[in-house]
């Protein structure tokens, strides 16, 4: 027996040496001291030992357990600290080198003007309220006072889903379910993304963003709208601009405007930027429909209010005197850095 377990312990520690990763090391363990392995089947044969000899075959076989067991671990340490130094072999940095230049963005000219068209705003107390993309015909144009038989509602000009689903052509279907709220008197503005089915071109694009603000309160006036603009217009553009409004049409506001607003490049003297009228045409504006407020549950002899829509991409194009449309979306960094 006790030759039997040198054998064992010999073979155990020459196996123990060769072994060179830590899968085959645990191996070696489980062969030897597994519940399975040699020394354990050792210990299971002890009742065909003699009672006498008993204790000194337990004794060898504690002895040899012993010293594979420290074999074991001394070689674990050597594995680890071998493998621990080919990893840093492998992930060295070489100090001497230079850094990576970090590349912090910024943000976009479109949320640039964003930003500060909604301070303006805020700080005239309107409150910024958004809605869904995906919207009702309903919301998108009947509530908004636009027929059925109404050019806008072509398919060449709108992305219908189907009958009653669309993508969204202005924001103005926002303004119409916080009416229907029936929480007076109302100051938002609501900016986000609309669609239309435009070609892509300098000016053009099928999908744009615009900001559209309204106000409903008993004895609002054109007086008040034309006030608002100019405040507007002032802080986006410069205290020395002046406004100009034109008579328009829009089916949800009676009587309608365009709002032009001074050429800030030449001050009104004429310029290749204003076509040389010394205007620039900026928004579209009126005294909201009676016929809206009635059919969003609103008292027209009662309340009255105005409201107003921008595009957000014409502000930046104007304000950073951009060109092209195109460039906003295009992501280059060349183009964006100037932000």
């Amino acid at each position: 027996m006790k030759d039997k377990l040198r054998l064992i312990k010999e073979t155990a520690l020459a196996q123990i040496q060769a072994s060179d990763m830590p899968d085959k090391l645990k191996d070696v363990r489980v062969k030897f001291l597994g519940k399975k392995g040699e020394l354990t089947s050792v210990l299971k044969s002890m009742k065909e030992v003699a009672p006498e000899d008993r204790p000194k075959v337990g004794q060898w076989v504690n002895e040899a357990r012993e010293a594979i067991e420290s074999a074991l671990d001394a070689r674990k340490k050597e594995i680890d600290a071998a493998v621990l130094e080919a990893r840093l072999k492998a992930e060295a940095i070489d100090v001497s080198l230079p850094a990576k230049k970090l590349s912090i963005g910024h943000r976009h000219p479109n949320t640039i003007a964003l930003e500060e068209l909604e301070r303006v705003f805020v700080g005239l107390g309107y409150e910024v309220i958004e809605g869904p993309e995906i919207e009702l015909d309903e919301y998108n144009f009947t509530k908004l006072n636009i027929p059925a038989d109404h050019p806008a509602k072509d398919e060449q000009d709108t992305f219908y889903i189907n009958d009653e689903i669309l993508l969204r052509t202005q924001t103005s279907p926002v303004q119409a379910r916080v009416m229907e709220k029936g929480k007076l008197p109302i100051c938002m503005i609501s900016p986000g993304r609309v669609f239309r089915s435009d070609e892509v071109d300098a000016t053009h694009s099928p999908s744009f963003h615009q900001i559209e603000g309204l106000v409903i309160d008993k004895n609002i006036s054109f007086a008040d709208l034309k006030g608002t603009l100019e405040v507007f217009a002032k802080e986006m553009f410069g205290e020395d601009t002046k406004t100009k409004f034109r008579p328009h049409h829009f089916p949800f506001t009676e009587p309608s405007a365009e709002m032009d607003v001074s050429c800030f490049k030449c001050g009104g003297k004429g310029c290749r930027f204003c076509k040389g009228s010394g205007w620039i045409e900026i928004l579209g504006c009126g005294m909201v429909h009676p016929h809206v407020l009635e059919m969003c549950g609103i008292d027209a002899n009662e309340y009255t209010g105005f409201a107003f829509g921008v595009g957000l991409e014409r502000i930046a194009l104007l304000k950073y005197e951009i060109d092209d449309m195109r460039l906003l979306y295009e992501n280059d960094i060349r183009f964006l850095k100037q932000f």
